[in-house]
């Protein structure tokens, strides 16, 4: 009884004596475990599910408790190793003094209870407490209504301290391995144990800089749909590998620089810090590259998901230009009879509407080969494009100009590169006039594959293909298509949804009975104010999701920061001991202090400024794929974001800088 009350007793002591370094790291776990906490609760909330658009928001957060629980279990080993080798010397004392191993990990398994009941208590208590607090957030977000009442999902707090309990005691066997695998004497020198000096790795540097390079290369020059989402994941780790390389190699080489310059290294404030930076920057290196990682990710994150917010009124305006919408084809084209039956579906006799408008279109698909569009049903290339084609008339009409066509000529909108001539199956060659924007109203949405709108002069040019396929032919996907929508003066948002709803299950039956005379058609029903709730609730998820893994992302950089602080201050007081013996005042410490911190910390934030400033290009041609077109609006937006994190990281330099200072002085 005595023993187990001495093993508590010393866990205690090690947590109380340490406790510059245990306070964080259990914030840091208390803080973890209650993001994921309250993103699993609201990814399990009936109040979030039975919201318009919450569901599509709850499948995001499903995706997002997964990444912070993945991200929380490699960061709290990177923190833990911090921990470990601040404790190795007393571990390596009590080795000495007699106490077995054995010992020593039931001394582990104290301090492990004691730090995951609390942080696991910790969070779950907090996440209940704020858990209403980010409901609201959340339905503000997503456009929901707010309700007054707390409606916890129980089945969140077993799932949330399962994992952690699972993370934490990973973490206990990581440790008391690493005290058993350890000899005593090497746990006494271990906090002693300084890093050679290390050699300015030339080949490793400058391949840094090409890898980076290279990463930059494809966020720059990707174009097509299809490379810019599979070359976009590309890039990111073409980066990540980049900037470690360039801080492991390239940080040694710039104090190798410093050193070499009598001007700059021999000055007290000055010879100190860059001679120690000197012997750690190998270890430098990769906590701040990870640090400048973490900051483009939340640069990343923020900028684009604010962004899109802010524009989501333009993408909806642009997607859906009236309150419904109804498209209705088949390959022989939509006689008035069959119009005025979509018409009589579409509006009941109590509908008040007003700013109808039609037009025609045909819609296909294929693959362009040297000017030649091979249409083709089956998603089979990279070079597939989805093609809409309008007559010059209704191109006229609904963009307000008024161009004209000559025999054989076309306007065209290409996103796999310029065309001077185009060729259709079974059509003969068009003479590409000139290319023009994207007409706002067509009504294809953007998606992994290039889109192709061709301007004919009459659509009828398309017709020997029609009279090839006849009314029952499925070879290729091609339609004549009617585009009809129309404003409601006299329903709400909610009434249009239902009404949707109801009309929309009518108008489907009714089309079907035309499949089963033989005709192939194709029909969407489109609402606005139902797609509006889908639209929030899954942008509104991602900022949710994007502010949530923020925080997140800002609390592991700031606590890098600390642990390096810390852990550096400790190896640093006696060096500094000696140094002020042999005359140095506190105030040149100072200056030494904020030498080293200028001359390293501020490179992270740097690096990530230069990445987001490559990303930009790439980042706003994925944007336009969800139809935001604002690029200033994203650009003022990262801007205000690279603002907010040059702030932040400016108060958390004068924060550990202090705490470094108190230590070595």
């Amino acid at each position: 009884m005595k023993k187990r009350g001495l093993y508590r007793r010393l866990a205690i002591n090690g947590i109380r004596g340490n406790r510059q370094l245990y306070i964080p790291h259990i914030l840091a776990c208390t803080s973890m475990v209650l993001i994921y906490f309250i993103v699993t609760s609201l990814s399990k909330s009936m109040v979030i599910y039975n919201m318009s658009g919450g569901g599509t928001a709850q499948e995001l957060l499903e995706l997002g408790k997964i990444v912070i629980a993945i991200f929380a279990a490699i960061f709290l080993f990177y923190t833990n190793s911090f921990l470990m080798k601040r404790r190795q010397k007393e571990f390596g004392l009590y080795n000495v003094l007699g106490m077995s191993k054995r010992n020593i990990a039931r001394i582990l398994i104290w301090e492990s209870v004691m730090t995951t009941g609390i942080s696991i208590g910790g969070g779950i208590v907090l996440g209940i407490i704020l858990y209403k607090l980010a409901e609201l957030v959340l339905v503000q977000l997503i456009s929901g209504d707010v309700t007054f009442t707390i409606e916890l999902a129980w089945q969140a707090i077993p799932e949330t301290a399962l994992i952690f309990a699972v993370i934490f005691l990973l973490l206990f066997v990581f440790s008391l391995l690493k005290v058993r695998l350890t000899k005593p004497i090497e746990l006494l020198k271990s906090e002693n144990m300084g890093e050679k000096p290390p050699k300015a790795n030339w080949f490793f540097g400058i391949l840094g800089a090409v890898v980076l390079g290279f990463g930059y290369y494809l966020a720059l020059t990707l174009d097509s749909p299809m490379e810019m989402m599979l070359g976009f994941l590309g890039a990111v780790v073409l980066v990540m590998i980049g900037t470690y390389l360039l801080f492991m190699s390239g940080s040694v080489l710039m104090c190798k620089i410093m050193q070499k310059s009598k001007h700059y290294y021999y000055k007290p404030n000055h010879f100190v810090s860059v001679s120690s930076m000197t012997y750690r920057m190998k270890r430098n290196g990769a906590g701040l590259a990870s640090i400048c990682i973490l900051l483009t990710a939340v640069l990343v994150m923020l900028s684009s998901t604010s962004s899109i917010m802010m524009g989501i009124e333009d993408i909806l305006e642009d997607f859906y230009p009236r309150d419904l919408i109804v498209q209705f084809g088949t390959h022989s084209g939509v006689t008035d009879e069959q119009k005025e039956l979509v018409r009589s579906f579409a509006i009941d006799d109590d509908l008040e509407i007003e700013n109808e408008l039609e037009y025609e279109y045909i819609v296909t698909n294929g693959i362009i080969t040297d000017g030649n569009l091979a249409l083709d049903y089956l998603y089979t290339d990279d070079d597939y494009v989805e093609v809409c084609v309008f007559d010059i008339d209704t191109y006229n009409r609904l963009n307000g100009s008024s161009e004209t066509l000559g025999s054989g000529e076309v306007l065209i909108y290409s996103e796999s590169g310029s065309l001077s001539e185009i060729y259709v199956d079974k059509l003969s060659t068009f003479t590409v006039k000139s290319e023009i924007e994207y007409p706002s109203f067509c009504p294809l949405q953007r998606t992994v594959y290039g889109i192709l709108v061709i301007v004919v002069d009459d659509l009828d040019v398309f017709n020997p293909i029609f009279e090839m396929l006849g009314d029952q032919g499925n070879e290729i996907y091609i339609y004549r298509m009617w585009w009809y929508g129309f404003d409601i003066t006299n329903l709400s948002e909610s009434e249009q949804r239902s009404y949707f709803g109801r009309r929309g299950v009518e108008l489907e039956k009714e089309a079907f009975a035309l499949y089963n005379t033989g005709i192939s058609y194709l029909i969407s029903w489109d609402s606005l104010a139902e797609n509006r709730s889908d639209y929030y609730g899954m942008f509104g998820g991602l900022l949710f999701l994007g502010i949530f893994l923020s925080l997140l992302f800002v609390l592991s950089a700031v606590l890098i920061i600390y642990y390096k602080q810390i852990s550096e201050g400790f190896e640093d007081a006696s060096r500094f001991e000696i140094m002020q013996k042999v005359g140095m005042t506190k105030a040149d410490i100072r200056k030494s202090i904020n030498s080293q911190m200028l001359s390293v910390f501020m490179l992270p934030v740097l690096m990530a400024a230069v990445h987001i400033g490559f990303a930009t290009p790439i980042m706003l041609k994925l944007l336009k794929m969800c139809g935001f077109m604002n690029t200033w609006l994203f650009l003022g937006v990262t801007a205000a974001c690279l603002g907010a994190v040059v702030v932040v990281y400016a108060v958390v330099y004068k924060i550990t800088s202090e705490a470094y200072y108190r230590i070595v002085s």
